[in-house]
């Protein structure tokens, strides 16, 4: 690849040696001796070369590969192809023919010398070259020895034509590609034609940059208006006499309207910022207070309303007092029922009857219920009226703002506590307004065939997060609805074994046009009820060896305290049926009596223990009186003549001590019973009469400060309803009784004998 490659060879291309017969022995050392050292040079001059190929990078050894074949001339100058053959005669052939025999061998062995010299050159040059010029030198090697020995020796500069040629053809493929690479990119070019922008922001003028920075530091944007539009003209009327008045309404301060003839601004000054909630709240509190104390004025001012008597007042109880029920609005109205919140003690609620007489026809056609603070005996908190009798009822589990009532004709009813009363109905009575307040929500409304068919006889609250008793507090996860107790259910069953869910719902805001979509729902009103499930328990309760007493009939429901998925149901056949709302197997499936068979015995009333106990009692028809576990078919202990054989119309736990119960019969007499101080029978009885009792629920609250009570409100056949304060040992509970009534429930169950000698036993009196 190299020009000027000093090397002679013996080819077509090489001058032959024209004086070498006509010259002495001598001469032709020296020239062997100039040759050698020639090619010495030559070597020496080839070998930097190519150490300066291999340090040069590739562009360094394409530009100097281009300046070797910049000229040609220079590489035939000094012999030619015609120039050989020209020189070329048959008298210098015969005169080297001629040559003795001595002089040829040593030209031979000369020629000999110069094919190995240019052998070692060629070998040199392979190395630095591309493989196929290498194969064609070896080749043009190959074929000058052959025909050396036939050829005169020739002498010149080698040019490797090969190299030169393969480059030639390399430029010239590259140069095409190049032309044709060109041609393609003028056809394939990008059109730019069509162009569009995809985000257009101008920029952000002073102004606006301003505003940016410093609109928002106690600054805002004002109208200002210049009066450019005040414009007077003379007219030829007389003016008219004028007065600028103003008013406000609803007002918001004492000063609700103003203004005069000569516009004195002084009356805008009188106007005051009144916080109006802060306000209603303080007067609210302020005048519960007032209340109180004005009660305490008045029971001491007229002791009529404390039962003082000693011929009057219960053996069991150390003081009692009695609700005002001398109202004209609730005079020869008989109670029909009694029910306590479990969460405020001192709240309890009355249901009664319609008047035997008319008083107002507003009201006499309407069932009442009052709500009532114990601790203000004179007059009812709230006055609630219904359409239709009401059979059963319930307060919210968690705050005591709801009531829940089930009807006789299957309507379950809700009045919110908390509503204004300006949406209701006042009656005056005595120059005194009272209150009457409508139903918030009745699913009455409600045109579908969810609604029950038959009279209900139990409501119960059904709270959907975890017992009170057993967390303590709410999971710091709770919703804001459960966080204000509105995150319940409400269980509603009839006599024919129907078990309605319902989800009890807050609206955001209240409506005072009402509802085209909630047609029971009252104008202003914000609490309704979501149908949820229905559950027949008409399946669970068939029994072949029942059909001799018709359809199973249902009385009560409960609702395991600590698990409120499982209830229990009270039939009229004698046993309880367990279930729960998600339709579970469940063990036992019934809770039977000791004596075996199916007997017509109502189960009237059931009652959990509200401390943490897995047991339950059930009073029944036959005046008998069961104590329950969750885990056993038969009764723990059951006692079947404590009540002398009178049904058992009402029965609670204690809330203070958890081994006392109360219980109350159809012939008027309320028990207490201690299984720590008895397990055989009540360790006190008291009869109520003359005035018969119709209705008892129990009332307390343990409190460590020292204020507990118990106490029993009691409805009578007159209409009156007292509150008897049990004495302290029934109400301070013992030590360690919890773990004491543990100890005694393992030891069960009882024998039915034993419990029958409860009968032989004297009560307390």
């Amino acid at each position: 690849m190299m020009r000027g490659i000093e090397a002679t060879q013996t080819g077509k291309r090489d001058c032959p040696k024209k004086s070498i017969g006509r010259r002495s022995p001598r001469h032709a050392e020296n020239l062997v001796r100039s040759i050698g050292k020639d090619k010495d040079a030559r070597r020496k001059e080839i070998e930097k070369e190519g150490s300066d190929l291999q340090s040069a990078g590739p562009d360094e050894i394409s530009t100097n590969f281009e300046d070797d074949f910049e000229d040609y001339e220079d590489d035939f100058e000094v012999c030619d192809g015609d120039d050989d053959e020209s020189s070329y005669d048959p008298d210098s052939q015969e005169k080297s023919e001629e040559l003795p025999l001595a002089q040829k061998r040593e030209i031979q062995e000369i020629q000999k010398a110069i094919n190995a010299e240019n052998e070692r050159i060629g070998e040199l040059s392979s190395k630095r070259f591309p493989k196929h010029s290498r194969m064609e030198c070896e080749k043009q090697s190959r074929a000058d020895t052959n025909n050396s020995p036939s050829r005169t020796p020739v002498c010149g500069i080698f040019v490797d034509f090969a190299t030169a040629s393969y480059r030639q053809k390399s430029r010239s493929q590259a140069l095409k590609q190049k032309t044709r690479s060109t041609k393609l990119l003028r056809l394939i070019d990008l059109d730019f034609s069509f162009t569009f922008s995809l985000l257009d922001l101008p920029p952000v003028n002073e102004y606006d940059m301003y505003i940016r920075n410093f609109g928002k530091k106690n600054t805002k944007q004002a109208y200002v208006q210049y009066n450019e539009d005040n414009v007077e003209r003379d007219i030829q009327t007389e003016d008219i006499d004028t007065r600028e008045v103003w008013t406000q309404h609803p007002g918001e301060s004492a000063l609700v309207s103003g203004g005069s003839s000569d516009r004195d601004l002084s009356d805008a000054a009188i106007v005051l910022k009144i916080d109006t909630p802060r306000l209603s709240g303080f007067l609210r509190a302020a005048c519960q207070v007032v209340a109180v104390l004005l009660e305490e004025d008045r029971l001491a001012a007229k002791p009529s309303w404390q039962l003082t008597a000693e011929d009057n007042s219960p053996h069991v109880s150390d003081s009692s007092c009695q609700l005002n029920t001398d109202l004209l609005f609730l005079q020869n109205r008989k109670v029909l029922c009694l029910h306590a919140s479990q969460v405020q003690r001192q709240t309890v609620v009355s249901v009664h009857d319609l008047p035997g007489k008319t008083f107002s026809p507003p009201l006499d056609n309407r069932f009442l219920l009052c709500v009532w603070d114990i601790w203000q005996p004179s007059g009812p908190q709230k006055v609630l009226i219904c359409e239709s009798k009401v059979t059963c009822c319930c307060f919210s589990p968690f705050k005591a703002f709801l009531l829940f009532a089930g009807t006789v004709h299957g309507s379950v009813v809700v009045w919110d506590l908390r509503e204004d009363s300006r949406i209701h109905h006042y009656v005056r009575l005595s120059d005194c307004f009272w209150t009457f307040r409508t139903p918030t929500f009745s699913t009455d409304g409600i045109l579908t065939s969810v609604n029950h068919q038959s009279s209900l006889q139990a409501i119960e609250p059904v709270a959907t997060s975890v017992y009170k008793k057993q967390s303590f507090v709410l999971s710091p996860f709770a919703t804001q609805e459960e966080m204000s107790g509105l995150s319940f259910h409400i269980a509603s069953l009839d006599e024919s074994g129907i078990l309605n869910m319902w989800v009890v719902v807050e609206l955001p805001k209240a409506d005072i046009a009402g509802s085209m979509s909630d047609l029971g729902l009252l104008p202003g009103g914000r609490i309704k009820l979501v149908h949820s499930a229905v559950i027949q328990l008409g399946n669970s309760l068939y029994r072949k060896d029942s059909e001799f007493w018709g359809p199973t009939q249902t009385l009560s429901v409960k609702f395991l305290p600590s698990d409120s998925s499982h209830f229990i149901v009270g039939t009229d056949l004698g046993f309880i049926s367990h279930g729960t709302r998600q339709d579970l197997r469940v063990s036992p499936k019934l809770f039977k009596p000791q004596q075996h068979g199916i007997r017509p015995i109502k189960v009237n009333v059931i009652d959990f223990s509200p401390f943490e106990e897995p047991i339950f009692l059930a009073g029944c028809s036959d005046g008998s009186i069961r104590l329950h576990q969750l885990i056993s078919e038969r009764p723990l202990a059951q006692w079947d003549n404590s009540t002398e054989g009178s049904a058992i119309t009402s029965l609670q736990w204690s809330p203070t001590r958890p081994a006392v119960f109360l219980v109350q019969d159809a012939a008027s007499r309320v028990y207490i019973w201690d299984l720590l101080e008895s397990d055989l029978g009540p360790v006190a009885t008291q009869l109520i009469s003359p005035d018969r009792l119709v209705a008892m629920t129990v009332m307390g609250e343990s409190d460590k400060a020292g204020g507990s009570f118990l106490a029993l409100a009691l409805a009578k056949a007159s209409g009156t309803v007292e509150i008897q304060y049990l004495k302290r040992q029934w109400t301070i509970p013992k030590v360690d009784e919890h773990g004491q009534l543990h100890m005694l429930l393992q030891e069960g169950p009882w024998n039915s004998e034993h419990c029958q000698r409860s009968m032989h036993m004297p009560p307390y009196t």
